[in-house]
């Protein structure tokens, strides 16, 4: 008989849960900050060099486009479905940005001088 019928003490252990070195440690740290499989993802891989000189395609002169990846390029994964960038949005019609609010004419500099004079305006 082939096999073993006994019960085993970890049935699921990491190995079964992630496989793999690189990709377990990926779907660990994914995990830990709360990412979903829903989520929308981007991978892009930076320290990459593009030639923008035409060359014969040689390892010396590449053709026009060729990317290069450097020994120490890194892979940089964007979560978009938690990107807290918003942009601002101006609700009261009364409110205006600072440098509105203040004259050309009437700004000073630190030598109590107006601003004009110091450009050399007449």
């Amino acid at each position: 008989m082939i096999g073993n019928l006994e019960p085993e003490e970890h049935v699921m252990n990491d190995s079964v849960m992630y496989p793999g070195g690189m990709l377990g440690q990926l779907a660990i740290a994914l995990e830990q900050m709360g990412w979903e499989s829903g989520d929308d993802v981007a991978v892009e891989i930076a320290g990459t060099s593009v030639y923008e000189i035409d060359g014969a395609g040689t390892k010396w002169a590449p053709v026009k486009g060729t990317r290069k990846i450097n020994k120490d390029a890194f892979i940089v994964i964007k979560n978009r479905s938690r990107n807290p960038t918003i942009p601002s949005v101006n609700d009261d019609p009364e409110r205006l940005a600072h440098h509105s609010k203040v004259e050309a004419s009437k700004q000073q500099s630190d030598s109590g001088k107006p601003a004009d004079e110091h450009s050399g305006a007449s």
